[in-house]
């Protein structure tokens, strides 16, 4: 980096940052999200973590101006007609608390005035005049019975059944009331006429009649009291209830709420007699001060059907609300309808004990989650993808094992207008697309975001911005402008190529944190180059032990790999290997044999189930490679084994097949390859060598090899020459190379490769179609040339034995 192009010394000099870096595209899909009004336009933002997605959504969620106002208030009433379905209603943000207090003032005026009411004397007056009406309507209809049953002789008693009492009639015998069992007894002892027992028999089921219609008219007059004395209250509470309603119907315009204060209204002045008790009684008052909160929770309750249950309170709201839920279960996202325990022990519920989730609160606004987090939580995503597919929540109790699911309770559900903002990677995205019908019509925005951006000096500039922002927010030292440079490298070896720059900023913070600890170790007051590229170092050898214990292993001998001499058919190849956080590279001995046969190239890694699909792929090129170089005046008579030798683990990728193409030609040939140089690259029908992954670990790793063994200055790595862009090599590796002790060898074609390691021109094919006597390629048409009359010669004499 050059460190001519910062004008700073220090960035403490610098103002502070905070926008978005190099995720253009993504920024521009997520703003179309956020402002597009129409149904299914919710985000899903891919890339991998670390890239700043949910830094980069947070920051466009503060600063984006959507259009959308402040949300309003949603609340549940009780639905005094379907008690099971509570009534959901959306008012103007800060009318749900208001409506609540408003309703909690009505009922306490209610429960102080209409007991007041009916401690009037004009009311107890009325009452009681109404109550003596009807005291006396019965007495006259008891007294016109009595007197009819004693004309007839008979009486009215009280008879025992247990704990209770009934009224019957008996016959006067000798002045005394006789029960007709009794009466029956006698008659039957011959102490009682017969003939007189039947008569007064007879008698008595006609008075028995005349008593059960008698006690019905009575009951009629108790039930006509009754609703006398109901109609008595709602004549005296009904203008108190009336003027408070109309008071408060005043305050309010929404429609909902005249209509549920009318059904208010009429629960009250249907049921006055429950406010007849004022305040709470010296028991109930009595029990909530002496800390019983069931008792004082049973006073409450007993107007609950009253009350108004705020579900999302906006009073306090500036702008669209945004909601990131970390734990995106079904009750934080949708809300629960909760239970408790009655003192029957049975669970029982009310629209009180509905309780908003996540995507309530965030409605009129946004709402982030991360797709993993939602998916592995159970009835999550399916859930979602219903509510934003019809944008209506209905919220309800998730049971997946039907235990608790008793209560008949169905809340009005409640619409919806939100954008959903889902955090994901690109494999889920495909998964998604591909496999759900639903998922292309809720989330029609990918916002994706680059693990990489172009280096440029606009993008340099803000990497020091970010490195700036984290020291000063974190209260690190400041980066010196040679600390910044190490800094700009790392990111540009992270990219993997010269002319990007990586966008993983969480591991870019992560440097600059570690580089300022080592800093403050020295004492020193900024944080310099050596600070970043020892906190490199730190980060690597915490990851590394796999790798070291491979080092071991060719240090050893154990692992065998040549880095001196020349040998035939036998070669030196470059693989990366990852175990998870990290990746390392090490060379393979690669080996060819050739004989006489009509099997052609034979993979034995391939044989051996030890190859992936790519790696077959790119054998078969070669092997088409090969056969349009000497195939096409001869037939390929040639059994060739190609292994890479100690590989017990698999082996994949297409990158060593210009080193197998190498050994081939060799082994041919009988021209010997040098050893000290390992080889890496992809080969094409055409002979071109073409780009390949991890080319700085590749070269790092045979560096590391040649290094323990002794550098001798002829070492080296063939690597294809498009790959030269993506060298970010460690400084010893480039200090090395400068000073000739080790070689990075370009090449675009394997005419150029097998030039160099063998010292050997590798010849073109003449006008006759024959390529030159001591070239590689001549060497190996004679060979072939030489196979294929001895194939012909076994043919003639009968003696093949393959097929």
């Amino acid at each position: 980096c050059d460190l001519d192009r910062f004008e700073f010394d220090s960035t403490a000099e610098l103002p502070s940052f905070d926008g978005i870096i190099g995720q253009d595209r993504a920024v521009a899909a997520i703003e179309l999200g956020l402002k597009m009004r129409s149904k299914g336009y919710n985000v899903y933002v891919a890339g991998m973590p670390g890239t700043g997605r949910t830094t980069t959504v947070k920051h466009l969620l503060r600063t984006l101006e959507t259009g959308r106002g402040v949300p309003p208030d949603i609340v549940y009433v009780h639905n005094f007609k379907n008690p099971d379905m509570p009534r959901a209603i959306r008012l103007p943000a800060g009318q749900g608390c208001r409506l609540k207090r408003d309703m909690e003032v009505l009922i306490g005026n209610m429960r102080r005035n209409i007991a007041q009411i009916y401690e009037s004397e004009d009311y107890k007056q009325r009452i009681k005049a109404l109550i003596e009406e009807f005291k006396e309507r019965e007495k006259t209809i008891l007294r016109s019975f009595e007197e009819r049953i004693k004309k007839e002789n008979f009486a009215l008693i009280q008879v025992q059944l247990g704990p209770f009492s009934k009224p019957e009639i008996a016959p006067v015998i000798a002045g005394e009331p006789v029960t007709m069992e009794q009466l029956e007894a006698m008659t039957s002892e011959g102490k009682f006429s017969q003939e007189e027992f039947e008569r007064l028999k007879k008698r008595y089921d006609e008075l028995s009649t005349a008593m059960e219609q008698t006690f019905k008219a009575s009951r009629n007059l108790k039930r006509e009291l009754r609703e006398a004395m109901a109609k008595l209250q709602k004549e005296f509470g009904s203008p108190a209830v009336s003027d408070y309603i109309k008071d408060l119907k005043a305050e309010y315009e929404h429609p909902d709420i005249l209509t549920y204060l009318d059904e208010v209204r009429d629960a009250i002045l249907e049921n006055m007699q429950r406010f007849t008790d004022g305040e709470e009684s010296h028991e109930q008052q009595a029990a909530a001060q002496a800390g019983q909160p069931r008792a004082a929770e049973e006073a409450a309750a007993r107007f609950r059907d009253f009350a108004v249950n705020v579900l999302v309170d906006n009073s306090k709201t500036k702008a669209p609300p945004v909601i990131v839920e970390t734990s995106p279960n079904y009750r934080n996202l949708f809300g629960t309808i909760e239970r408790v325990v009655d003192r029957s022990g049975h669970w029982v519920s009310d629209f009180s004990k509905i309780k908003a989730g996540s995507l309530l609160r965030a409605n009129g606004g946004t709402l982030v989650i991360n797709l993993m987090d939602a998916i592995i939580e159970p009835g999550v995503w399916v859930a979602l993808k219903r509510t934003l597919k019809y944008q209506k929540i209905d919220i309800q109790t998730f049971d997946p094992f039907y235990l608790y699911s008793l209560s008949a309770l169905k809340p009005e559900p409640i619409e919806l207008d939100l954008k959903v903002v889902v955090l994901g990677d690109a494999w889920a995205y495909q998964i998604l697309f591909n496999y759900d019908e639903d998922f292309p019509k809720i989330f029609k925005v990918k916002a994706e975001f680059d693990r990489v951006m172009k280096k440029d000096h606009e993008n340099v500039t803000k990497y020091v911005n970010f490195a700036t922002k984290i020291t000063s927010e974190e209260e690190l030292q400041p980066m010196a402008k040679c600390g910044v440079g190490a800094l700009v490298e790392h990111g540009i070896r992270l990219a993997g190529r010269q002319t990007k720059i990586s966008t993983r900023f969480s591991e870019i913070a992560d440097v600059i944190r570690e580089a300022d600890l080592w800093a403050r170790e020295e004492k020193a007051p900024q944080i310099k180059a050596q600070h970043v590229k020892q906190a490199i170092k730190a980060r690597r050898q915490r990851v590394n032990l796999s790798e070291e214990k491979i080092q071991e292993l060719f240090e050893e001998g154990i692992l065998m790999v040549d880095t001196e001499g020349s040998k035939i058919g036998q070669i030196n190849g470059l693989s990366v290997l990852s175990v998870g956080d990290y990746a390392f590279g090490q060379p393979s001995r690669i080996t060819v044999k050739c004989s006489l046969g009509r099997a052609g190239i034979v993979n034995i890694e391939r044989e051996a189930d030890l190859s992936g699909k790519t790696h077959n792929k790119g054998v078969l090129i070669l092997e088409g490679y090969f056969r349009s170089l000497f195939a096409e005046d001869k037939p390929l008579t040639i059994h060739a084994t190609i292994c890479f030798e100690q590989a017990y683990g698999g082996i994949d990728g297409d990158s060593a097949s210009s080193t197998e193409v190498y050994a081939l030609l060799s082994a041919l040939s009988g021209l010997p390859l040098r050893q000290d140089i390992a080889v890496t690259g992809s080969v094409n029908q055409h002979g071109e060598v073409q780009p390949i992954g991890g080319v700085n670990e590749k070269v790092e790793g045979f560096y590391a090899v040649c290094k323990a063994r002794g550098l001798t200055g002829r070492q080296g790595v063939m690597i294809p020459a498009v790959d030269v862009a993506d060298l970010m090599l460690e400084d010893e590796i480039v200090e090395a190379v400068a000073q000739g002790r080790f070689h990075i060898f370009a090449i675009a074609n394997i005419t150029e490769g097998i030039e160099i390691l063998t010292g050997v021109p590798a010849g073109a094919r003449g006008k006759e179609g024959h390529y030159p006597p001591n070239t590689v390629f001549g060497k190996v048409d004679e060979t072939l040339l030489d196979y294929a009359d001895r194939m012909k010669s076994f043919l003639d004499h009968g003696d093949d034995d393959g097929p």
